[in-house]
């Protein structure tokens, strides 16, 4: 009589503290960007409706800080993506 083998569970994918501290990065970050967005959406709407406020002087207000806002939290973004890319790479070649 020949014993059958004990079949075992593959291991689990246990991921490092670069990653989980990268993936909590990425998310502050994403969660940053979307409240500042809305933030700055939410002034754009009430200085449309607002009366006693020029709409061509809130917009040359918020349109630099919106645009300087947004490029930077997407550079950083793709930062930390190219930077996992990298990393990826070099363990694949070792």
């Amino acid at each position: 009589m020949t014993k059958k083998p004990i079949p075992r569970k593959p291991p689990q994918y246990v991921p490092d503290t670069k990653e989980k501290l990268t993936l909590y990065v990425t998310l502050m970050v994403s969660t940053t960007l979307c409240i500042s967005v809305l933030a700055m959406v939410v002034a754009f709407m009430l200085g449309l409706w607002a009366k006693e406020v020029d709409n061509a002087e809130i917009f040359k207000m918020i349109s630099p800080a919106f645009s300087t806002l947004i490029g930077g939290m997407i550079g950083f973004l793709s930062g930390i993506k190219l930077m996992q890319n990298e990393d990826k790479s070099k363990s694949c070649k070792d």
